[in-house]
């Protein structure tokens, strides 16, 4: 099964976005991993649109929107503008999980939702089959470099069997905690997407095409 690999971006240098960018491609990256965080639902702060927007007039590789925040609904079309792929936000401050879903949608664009490392994946029980994508926090978001969280495996196993009763395409994408070790462990256990940052192709020094081949190699 081939896994999708996501470049979360926000690893990357600010002052030489084109230069990574074009690494990125060069790479064959799958996705962009795009950081949104408001300060409240998770302890710091994120990427907003106008970076977004300045990556899409560079790039034509998919973008996904990972909206950390309290109140996504509000912004979800100015990330739709912007050039997104996919948006997926938190379910757990969610009111109306699949009225948000559906607003996405509805957008224009693909859809999906997270899960923090304590959150039951029966909170997708009459929502799964509406995803895009289904992404699994392996770390409490929003702090950088935080290590897998045990239960993680079993959580990404009992995800793809959900996944599969639904008999639908639905991405399943691991979020933190990726690393040489643990990422071809991740694939085994059913993920088909996984976030590359500091601990796989942003690692110094950071010659990401070749960053993202040999790590391809130890998903094999």
């Amino acid at each position: 099964m081939h896994c999708n690999l996501a470049a979360s971006i926000i690893c990357g240098n600010p002052l030489n976005l084109q230069k990574d960018l074009a690494a990125l491609k060069k790479g064959k990256i799958d996705y962009i991993h795009f950081d949104v965080m408001d300060g409240v639902f998770v302890p710091r702060y994120g990427l907003f649109p106008e970076y977004l927007k300045a990556i899409r007039s560079k790039t034509n590789i998919p973008i996904e929107v990972h909206m950390m925040v309290q109140n996504p609904e509000p912004y979800i079309q100015d990330f739709v503008d912007a050039g997104a792929t996919i948006i997926t936000p938190h379910i757990e401050p969610l009111m109306h999980p699949h009225r948000t879903v559906m607003k996405i949608k509805n957008a224009g664009v693909q859809a999906g939702l997270a899960l923090n490392p304590g959150t039951s994946l029966s909170t997708l029980d009459y929502v799964l089959e509406d995803l895009d994508l289904l992404m699994l926090m392996a770390i409490n978001p929003g702090i950088v470099g935080h290590k897998l969280i045990p239960g993680t495996m079993k959580k990404i196993a009992d995800a793809r069997k959900r996944i599969d009763e639904t008999g639908k395409d639905i991405f399943l994408e691991i979020d933190g905690g990726v690393t040489p070790d643990s990422g071809h462990k991740m694939v085994a256990a059913g993920a088909n997407m996984l976030v590359c940052g500091t601990g796989t192709i942003f690692q110094p020094p950071a010659q990401l095409d070749k960053k993202i081949q040999s790590f391809r190699k130890t998903l094999l």
